[in-house]
């Protein structure tokens, strides 16, 4: 999941924002919601300086759960209650926009975006291998398979394709030799988390720049 290269050059901004200021963001959830928590923990400091305004999904599911539960705000846009991709990606972008977020994050949102949803703010997401090897829903499965001895886990900007976007930041797993799936999966997860954490309180404090393929945090 990823944003249009037309909406890059918005995703500067200024770093200079009083701690009081916390940066609204929204969380887009699919799942289990564990990324999500990692950034619900994260901003429960006031000192983190963001401030989740809301956490949408495209189904009920335990992500949404969490979030009720720290007391922030929650929506379910289903592409079934729409005639296509197309009207569900603006309904979408409708309930984003009314949040006003500086950014836009994906953890673990199982959907493409479109350009409307792309078009109004950044967008970031987390991918379980380093990209741009091993994109897609099977990113861990597809690493081992095929035998590399190291894998991780990259943040990058969101565009119209399946993790197809500048790369922000990327963290390095070695793959054991007795890894299975799952093992191997659990410890990109820990790094995963920490590197959501870590990319999206540079991004709220710093901004980011991008130019072509090449992204910057912090001013040009």
């Amino acid at each position: 999941m990823t944003t249009d290269p037309r909406a890059s050059a918005a995703v500067s901004e200024s770093s200079d924002r009083p701690s009081a200021d916390p940066v609204p963001v929204v969380v887009l959830v699919s799942g289990s919601g564990t990324l999500l928590q990692a950034l619900l923990d994260a901003a429960a400091d006031p000192a983190y300086g963001v401030r989740v305004a809301a956490v949408g999904a495209d189904r009920p599911c335990v992500g949404l759960e969490r979030a009720e539960r720290a007391g922030i705000p929650t929506f379910v846009v289903r592409p079934a209650d729409f005639q296509d991709r197309g009207e569900w990606d603006v309904a979408l972008a409708e309930q984003v926009a009314a949040l006003a977020p500086r950014f836009v994050v994906t953890a673990g949102f199982m959907r493409i975006l479109g350009p409307a949803t792309l078009g109004a703010q950044p967008v970031v997401n987390t991918h379980p291998a380093l990209l741009p090897s091993f994109p897609g829903a099977h990113g861990v499965r597809d690493a081992l398979a095929y035998g590399v001895k190291v894998t991780g886990t990259t943040c990058h900007v969101v565009d119209a394709g399946i993790d197809t976007g500048p790369i922000i930041e990327q963290r390095v797993v070695a793959v054991e030799d007795d890894d299975t799936e799952e093992s191997l999966h659990e410890r990109i997860k820990v790094q995963e988390r920490e590197l959501l954490v870590d990319v999206v309180r540079r991004l709220a404090r710093e901004g980011l720049s991008v130019e072509g393929r090449r992204v910057r945090l912090g001013r040009a």
